[in-house]
């Protein structure tokens, strides 16, 4: 059986949600190494012909599409999306429930993501996760303005906190304007647990849990495509 690398796998996953596109579609364009694969061959469908607008839900994604001639918008102007495509850090097998957010981008990925009909995630098999934030930490957004007081607040609820910083040691900040501070916890609980202590931290304007939100993840795998919907 043949090897394949992990970008492989990303290719195959995003070839094959970008496959699912037709004419007319208001499509969500995500952020991170696997939706730029994605992207990239959404802007070679464009190419040869399909009609589309993109959402892009970063700065980033939205320079890349511009020079592969994707036609773009903003949800100002498009407040429904009929898909979105995007990347996880953390898919929890089952629920589908999401971690995002370490390309920074989880606010505005969220944001897109919400105003979905319907949201497809693409990842490598690595993604795939019993239980999240048991391997990963939790990204959180939060106001520049008294960010040691909001991660005080976050330590309280059992947070581990590392700010986000960029290769020169400054604080990384996102296309809003804010912080990111990366959250890990000894003790782990539900993601609907997490999501609501979470929610209730003055400070934070997003956190990285995508919850009930995901239609459908398309996984690349050693064996070929997986498809996996949430189970009801």
């Amino acid at each position: 059986m043949p090897e394949f690398s992990q970008n492989d796998l990303k290719q195959a996953a995003g070839a094959r949600a970008a496959a699912l596109l037709t004419d007319g579609m208001i499509v969500g364009l995500g952020s991170g190494s696997t939706a730029t694969l994605a992207v990239k061959e959404i802007g070679r469908r464009v190419k040869e012909g399909l009609k589309i607008v993109g959402v892009p839900t970063s700065e980033q994604t939205g320079q890349l599409a511009r020079q592969l001639g994707i036609p773009l918008s903003d949800l100002t102007e498009h407040e429904q999306i009929d898909i979105t495509i995007d990347g996880a850090d953390e898919v929890e097998l089952g629920t589908l429930n999401l971690i995002k957010g370490r390309g920074g981008a989880l606010l505005r990925e969220k944001l897109v993501a919400s105003a979905s009909e319907r949201l497809v995630i693409v990842v490598d098999e690595s993604k795939l996760v019993d239980q999240l934030a048991v391997r990963d930490a939790i990204p959180t957004e939060v106001v520049p303005f008294g960010w040691r007081t909001t991660a005080k607040r976050l330590r309280r609820i059992g947070a581990r906190i590392s700010p986000r910083l960029n290769p020169d040691g400054q604080m990384f900040v996102t296309d809003g304007g804010h912080y990111i501070l990366d959250c890990w916890f000894d003790d782990v609980r539900t993601a609907a647990t997490f999501e609501q202590e979470l929610d209730a931290v003055v400070g934070l304007v997003e956190h990285g849990l995508f919850i009930g939100i995901t239609t459908e993840v398309i996984v690349g795998t050693g064996q070929g495509i997986r498809l996996m919907t949430p189970r009801q």
